[in-house]
């Protein structure tokens, strides 16, 4: 946007040093014309074929000053030389009027007029000429002077203001990569005096935006723990319920004393277990945002320990189904937050004890691959196709014919509190292609 007004600048330039030059050569050739009659007063008399001369001062002046680059010549009325210069020698002019052009000679350009003048010795025709035309000297001079000096200027001045402008937008970019950076949950504010002072409206208008979002998320945050915390306490209540009812149910089938049919106590039973479980996981889900928690201070956390107590709450229901729970740990400890790591761990053991067939295998394992811990739980159940490994991690989404028990929650309360640890789960099947195993790679 700069180097093209200046170009044309340059180029308007160029022209008007042409006029300017044009102006100058209008000037020589009226200064030649006025030089013819004094080259005709110089002629005084004849020595043989030839004229003799006493040169006027300001034509011998005008020869002085262009040592070879002025010429003439004094021709007779049929064009030939008879003093001067005998290229000069041509058809002269059918009138007095005066003929004014350009020729080159030697390698010159030469501005010539010729003009028919009366003398003593009767009418010849005067002749001059003149290689300092500016007209002729114009291109190099414009190019020397005028477009070479303009178009160096240009460049120094595109350099210029390319630094100038990477300068003065220095903290514009800085502040580009800040927001690049940016988590997509991360809606704090922006500070403003780290920022251009031409931009602060648009920062302040992000601030204003980020904030609305961020008491909206937070509203809904705040509605989904409230709904799930209220939820509990009747739903835990009914649970109780059913499930002593389901207990006398299974006594008195065989006895008949029971008005509702067995079958439909189990299914009531069955509802009203993934209920509790769907509340319970809600609330686990709003506790483990990630934004909630960027505030709360990491302690240092012994995965082995979180291993032991996984295997421990999870024994009794793996042995009811006559699943091998396994524990392959190793001493470990990594900076967290323990509570969440700890739901973490229980989705996953519950997951794989849930889906993995009666007389199967779940292993969980922590502790180091190289520098880097790790918590990891394996199965050798159905496994998940490798069309919807990307899927298994969002949520209230289930495998296509699963059976059992389930809200599709489990997996995504562990991938949202692997981002609050930075980082993510790693989804691959099981020992030779059997199963699910599922690795969360920490912070060393």
């Amino acid at each position: 946007m700069l180097i093209a007004p200046l170009v044309v600048l340059a180029m308007a330039n160029a022209w008007l040093e042409y006029r300017s030059a044009d102006n100058v050569a209008m000037h020589q050739d009226e200064r030649l014309l006025s030089l013819i009659p004094l080259v005709a007063d110089s002629v005084i008399g004849q020595s043989g074929d030839r004229p003799l001369l006493l040169l006027a001062p300001p034509f011998e002046e005008f020869l002085k000053d262009r040592p070879g680059a002025a010429a003439f010549a004094i021709l007779d009325p049929d064009g030939k030389v008879l003093h001067g210069d005998e290229w000069l020698a041509g058809l002269p002019p059918t009138d007095r009027a005066p003929e004014v052009h350009s020729e080159e000679h030697d390698g010159a350009s030469w501005r010539i007029v010729r003009q028919r003048e009366p003398t003593v010795l009767g009418e010849v025709v005067i002749v001059i000429a003149d290689s300092s035309d500016p007209r002729q000297q114009w291109a190099r001079s414009i190019l020397l002077r005028v477009l070479l000096p303009n178009f160096v200027l240009i460049a120094a001045a595109a350099f210029a203001v390319r630094w100038a402008v990477q300068q003065a937008l220095r903290p514009l970019l800085s502040l580009k990569e800040a927001v690049e950076r940016r988590s997509p949950r991360d809606l704090s504010a922006i500070d403003e005096a780290a920022s251009p002072e031409e931009v602060r409206p648009l920062v302040d208008s992000l601030n204003r935006l980020f904030g609305l979002v961020n008491a909206q998320a937070e509203s809904q945050r705040r509605f989904v723990a409230d709904a799930a915390h209220q939820l509990r306490t009747p739903i835990a209540g009914l649970q109780a319920q059913v499930e002593a009812w389901a207990q006398a149910a299974t006594t008195a089938a065989k006895a008949q004393t029971l008005a509702l049919p067995t079958e439909q106590v189990f299914k009531l039973r069955s509802a009203t277990r993934r209920t509790s479980q769907l509340a319970n996981q809600l609330l686990a889900l709003s506790r483990a945002d990630a934004r909630g928690m960027q505030a709360q201070p990491e302690q240092r956390v012994d995965l082995k320990a979180l291993c032991e107590g996984a295997l421990e709450a999870h024994l009794d229901a793996a042995t009811a189904r006559g699943i091998d729970l396994g524990l392959d740990a190793d001493p470990v400890h990594v900076m967290g937050h323990e509570w969440l790591l700890r739901e973490l761990l229980s989705n996953l053991v519950d997951n794989a004890v849930k889906y993995t067939h009666e007389g199967g295998c779940v292993t969980i394992r922590c502790g180091r691959r190289g520098s880097q811990p790790f918590l990891e739980v394996e199965d050798d159940g159905p496994g998940v196709p490798p069309h919807e490994m990307p899927r298994i991690l969002e949520r209230f989404y289930r495998v296509q014919g699963t059976q059992g028990e389930g809200n599709g929650l489990g997996l995504a309360i562990a991938e949202e509190i692997a981002r609050v640890h930075r980082t993510h789960l790693q989804l691959q099947p099981g020992t030779a292609g059997r199963g699910l195993k599922v690795t969360l790679p920490l912070p060393g």
